[in-house]
């Protein structure tokens, strides 16, 4: 598989991921506003991993996006483990949706000055759904931090658990490294400082602490995913796998 193709996929994996586990607050967010904001960023993030995925298809000559969604198995998914992370409560999935906004907002601002043309154009549309995306994420961080004991302890709970997450938004293995050197891709190392400026600003604002230690989790880019991947696929692919190619 050529090198851009796994790097198209890797950002695809991602967005359809989470697309994915927002998709499961449908009728169960606290509130009908609530509901319909997360539906709607489900939409965008499936979107973009559409046109990701396309492209990955494209670029080996076979299969499209479906193929690439439906017919692949775990080990062959390559998203960050922090987007596999169960919904829990909803501080539980603020916190995910926060950590991933502002690095999806870092790493697309960057990624239209790819030098390939199809991920640059993709990155410039999805820049523009990752702002609102974050708008969204930050201000229930400090709504819920400044709320209720019982919400700030919730959040805190969220950030604490997740925070072991973070570490694999900043690593840069040998296959981002040839395309960093290439320009295609974003060198992940240069995202952190923007992204901790981000996210401890806003922990500031919300009266939130950063995790002092954490034992740190990665291995998603290679296949290395926790145990919570495994059945979210199966219940995604479950009908595709039972009707292959069926169109409705």
């Amino acid at each position: 598989m050529k090198p851009t193709t796994q790097y198209a996929l890797r950002l695809g994996d991602n967005c359809l991921v989470l697309s994915q586990r927002l998709g499961a607050w449908c009728g169960h967010a606290p509130e009908l506003e609530i509901d319909l904001a997360l539906a709607n960023i489900g939409l965008d993030l499936l979107g973009q991993a559409r046109n990701f995925l396309t492209y990955a298809a494209e670029l080996e000559g076979q299969g499209d996006e479906d193929t690439l969604a439906f017919g692949r198995d775990e080990r062959q998914f390559s998203n960050l483990l922090l987007v596999e992370q169960p919904n829990g409560n909803f501080a539980d999935t603020l916190v995910r949706q926060y950590f991933i906004d502002a690095w999806h907002v870092a790493l697309f601002t960057r990624l239209t000055q790819s030098r390939d043309a199809q991920i640059a154009a993709i990155a410039a549309k999805a820049i523009k759904e990752a702002r609102y995306h974050l708008r969204f994420s930050r201000g229930w961080l400090e709504r819920l931090g400044n709320g209720t004991e019982v919400s700030a302890h919730k959040m805190q709970q969220a950030i604490d658990s997740l925070w072991r997450f973070t570490a694999e938004l900043f690593e840069a293995d040998a296959l981002e490294q040839q395309l960093i050197a290439e320009g295609i891709a974003v060198d992940p190392r240069e995202l952190r400082a923007e992204w901790e400026a981000e996210v401890f600003a806003g922990f500031e604002q919300a009266c939130l602490s950063v995790p002092q230690e954490a034992a740190y989790r990665t291995g998603g880019k290679k296949g290395l995913h926790t145990e919570h991947l495994g059945p979210m696929l199966a219940e995604m692919q479950y009908l595709q796998r039972m009707y292959p190619g069926q169109q409705w």
